[in-house]
């Protein structure tokens, strides 16, 4: 398991900063936070190397680029075996409408978050699944008729 790392209130503050514009520099970032800029970066790579700061991305609209569907596909499995997993990490990694998949416990062995344009565009996605992954028991899919929350943002206080 790994160590958990204790933040402190500036720690806590430049990873707010840095996940609501990860493009601030580092002067900008210490200047909102009362720092100059060496401590700072130290800081901020010492994060990064701790793991705290795992990457910077920039979050795109999935709607403005004509991918306006989010379907949750839920599957159940035969067969509970390391290869077969491998296998099936595999498949969904080459499967880019796949954005997330998550291994659950109980009823539903699997939980796959896909970004589409449309139905047809999810009936796709799922023949390519379907065709990759032998020994899949059941899958069904609920469609997102509206986003109420998504956030990125994860508050360092409530680790506390």
């Amino acid at each position: 398991m790994k160590q958990i790392i204790k933040l402190d209130t500036i720690d806590e503050r430049i990873l707010g900063l840095i996940q609501e514009d990860a493009s601030l520099t580092v002067q900008q970032i210490g200047e909102r936070i009362g720092l100059s800029a060496t401590p700072c970066w130290r800081r901020m790579k010492n994060l990064e190397a701790a793991g705290v700061i795992d990457r910077r991305v920039a979050i795109l609209n999935p709607a403005a680029i004509g991918l306006t569907g989010t379907v949750f596909v839920f599957v159940r499995i035969g067969k509970h075996e390391a290869a077969w997993l491998d296998d099936f990490s595999k498949a969904i990694a080459g499967i880019p409408e796949i954005v997330e998949c998550h291994r659950l416990a109980g009823q539903i062995d699997y939980l796959i978050k896909c970004v589409v344009r449309d139905i047809d565009h999810y009936d796709e996605v799922y023949k390519l699944l379907i065709g990759r992954v032998p020994g899949l028991v059941d899958i069904s899919a609920a469609f997102s008729m509206e986003r109420l929350k998504q956030v990125t943002k994860i508050d360092c206080r409530t680790a506390r």
